[in-house]
């Protein structure tokens, strides 16, 4: 994709400004930007990394990816930078902003033996099970375009909030339906949710504090918990937690 100049990101800001309706995203397997000129200046941020990345593993996500890279900084080093890693997180994210990213530059170039994809946190609450399922099913569909040789390791959404609320239930069934995308031979899927949770569905807050984002344990626990299949995919020996 052609470098636009930085101006770019600016005019596309305020032309959304002036025009209200088209802040407000549409279904979750559309394809749509965040009009904020902070949000266009991460996006173009990440194409450029991208560009001069020769990452060869790619997670994909919204704020629970992005602050791995720096809430969880120290299981980043030991699980993923080795593997020469690029992370694709944007805090806020819904599928449909993930969709117009990965169309808009932020996979050129780019050739990873494996991405791990987890979405979809943020369409809770507001949209359905089906319309969260199809969103996530359209990000898959679009890494296989787009990475046709890459391995693709799709992750149950996790939960978040107190057990037994309608939002924790919609969340669930969205990963179920995305789920269906795993053929075991190009997209593999691994629900490990039951790491983060007591036997009452309860989370722990010292894996995730605000009952969403994990902490530097939580972190610790998921690359824990992905480290065997992240391992398998990519052909290398599982890394041993730390002592």
């Amino acid at each position: 994709m052609k470098s636009f100049p930085r101006a770019f990101p600016l005019a596309l800001a305020l032309f959304a400004a002036a025009q209200p309706n088209v802040q407000a995203a549409g279904a979750p397997d559309v394809p749509a930007p965040r009009w904020n000129l902070h949000w266009l200046e991460h996006h173009w941020a990440l194409n450029r990394s991208a560009r001069a990345s020769h990452a060869q593993l790619i997670l994909v996500g919204d704020s629970i990816v992005e602050n791995f890279a720096t809430v969880g900084r120290a299981t980043w080093d030991r699980y993923y930078a080795p593997r020469h890693p690029l992370n694709l997180g944007i805090g806020g994210d819904r599928t449909q902003h993930v969709l117009w990213r990965l169309a808009h530059g932020n996979l050129d170039h780019l050739a990873p033996r494996l991405v791990i994809v987890m979405v979809g946190q943020n369409n809770g609450g507001r949209d359905s099970a089906a319309a969260i399922g199809a969103g996530v099913t359209a990000i898959v569909a679009l890494l296989r375009t787009q990475l046709p040789q890459t391995k693709i390791l799709l992750l149950s959404i996790f939960p978040r909030g107190e057990p037994a609320t309608p939002e924790r239930a919609t969340l669930a069934a969205a990963s179920r339906i995305a789920a269906a995308t795993a053929d075991g031979v190009h997209v593999w899927y691994l629900d490990v949710n039951r790491a983060f949770l007591r036997a009452d569905g309860s989370i722990p807050r010292t894996l995730m504090a605000d009952l969403e984002h994990p902490t530097p344990l939580g972190y610790r626990v998921w690359a824990e918990a992905l480290e065997p299949t992240v391992a398998r995919l990519m052909g290398e020996r599982p890394i041993l937690p730390s002592p």
